[in-house]
């Protein structure tokens, strides 16, 4: 999702420890809440019409 686009930014603080800016993340989260989109749950074929 985050190579998409679709998720905030990670923030490199090492060469092997990332973070992301929670203002960031809740506001992808109550977006998602207003949008009333659902990821696909693992193992259910979702039909798009």
């Amino acid at each position: 999702m985050e190579k998409r686009g679709d998720f905030p930014k990670r923030i490199a603080l090492t060469s092997r420890n990332v973070a992301w800016d929670l203002g960031e993340v809740k506001a992808w989260i109550e977006g998602r809440k207003a949008s009333g989109d659902q990821a696909a749950r693992p193992g259910q074929t979702v039909i798009v019409s």
